[in-house]
């Protein structure tokens, strides 16, 4: 357990990272609070991954286990009324990402203090986990070549659990995800006399709802799949029919061969639904993340340190959201983590203006942390 002055000064850790947030790949402040910590505690600190991210390592040899925390706000104005909302307009920790970090932290002052007897512990505070991929630059650069690790481990924060619930599935735990921007592009006129234009907003229309029935109508009922779309934007008045609209939205899957499956058919109906109305279509189609895929020896192994700390592993099913941590679980065999952390009476979910990490969790994400370093290093 923790010494409860440690827990309050995590807590302001925490709080202090929420009053500051910063955006993907510019966590400046962020990243030079958690070097200066982790250097006066002892630990190897490195900087300069994904320009903002911070490795630390203790102890020497193998085993090397590593351990991840995101870093990075997201571009939401906040609405929570905390007395430590966010000093930035329109930036905030909606994702519990300020949460993350300080359990790491906590957990890696009381790693250093009680020593690495055995093995190697690595620390990793990546930056840029919100849609712009800070794993897979950090692999990139060099993480798992300067920094070799046997086991890789990463804990989200989740609203949708209750505390005292803890989930480390054996395989698929989050969805691939891709974006899409389609641009409709025909001939516009008068909003009197349509038929002396072409059917841009027909098209969109009739686009948007055939790209959300692909999962039903091209994918097995038993293999996930998600097309959204999330935004259309067209015209600027009432008498006129544009001769432009864009059409843009996230696709969400497992298999790769579903992946294929829906970027083929969302080109093809994108294609055809323009044409079927004198339009072209101009498809920008983006793969961002890969699914995050567990391996099975380690999600037992968190599972089992969860379980001596009395928390529930009993088991749920996957999520589609996604995560960049998918990245590294590619390179090394590891696990990625949900912790249970809803709030009693209004439970804002992430991404949400009114989303709040719940301080309550903190103490057990770290000693997680603490408990899954010693059994890992210890061989």
């Amino acid at each position: 357990m923790f010494d409860q002055d440690h827990i309050a000064e995590a807590i302001a850790w925490r709080h202090d990272l929420h009053r500051h947030p910063e955006l993907g790949f510019e966590e400046h402040r962020t990243s030079e609070m958690i070097a200066g910590l982790l250097t006066g505690w002892g630990w190897r600190v490195h900087r300069g991954l994904a320009g903002t991210g911070v490795v630390a390592q203790m102890g020497q040899g193998a085993p090397v286990i590593g351990l991840r925390a995101d870093i990075d706000a997201l571009p939401i104005l906040e609405a929570t009324g905390v007395a430590h909302a966010s000093t930035i307009p329109g930036k905030m920790h909606a994702c519990g990402h300020d949460g993350h970090t300080a359990m790491l932290l906590l957990a890696a002052r009381k790693i250093a203090a009680e020593g690495v007897e055995q093995g190697t512990v690595t620390l990793i505070f990546q930056p840029a986990e919100e849609s712009e991929g800070g794993a897979r630059v950090m692999v990139e650069q060099g993480l798992f070549t300067q920094f070799p690790m046997d086991r890789v481990f990463g804990i989200h924060n989740w609203p949708g659990l209750a505390p005292g619930r803890f989930v480390a599935r054996d395989d698929k735990m989050m969805a691939a995800f891709s974006v899409f921007d389609i641009e409709i592009l025909g001939k516009g006129g008068h909003g009197a006399m349509p038929e002396q234009s072409d059917g841009v907003i027909a098209a969109a229309g009739r686009m948007a709802a055939a790209l959300q029935e692909i999962p039903a109508r091209a994918l097995s009922p038993l293999e996930p799949g998600v097309v959204s779309v999330t935004q259309i934007h067209s015209g600027s008045a009432y008498n006129v029919c544009p001769d432009r609209a864009v059409l843009s939205g996230t696709c969400r899957w497992f298999g790769a061969e579903a992946g294929d499956i829906i970027e083929n058919r969302l080109r093809r109906i994108a294609t055809a639904e323009a044409a079927a109305q004198g339009c072209t279509a101009d498809i920008d189609y983006q793969r961002r993340y890969p699914a995050t895929i567990n391996t099975a020896p380690e999600a037992a192994l968190a599972r089992e340190v969860a379980g001596e700390m009395g928390l529930d592993t009993a088991m749920v099913g996957p999520s589609m959201a996604s995560e960049d941590f998918a990245f590294m679980l590619n390179e090394v065999p590891g696990a990625y983590l949900w912790l249970g952390a809803a709030r009693e009476g209004e439970n804002p979910g992430l991404h949400s203006a009114k989303f709040d990490f719940n301080d309550a969790v903190l103490p057990a994400g770290a000693e997680f942390w603490v408990r899954l370093a010693r059994r890992a290093t210890a061989g």
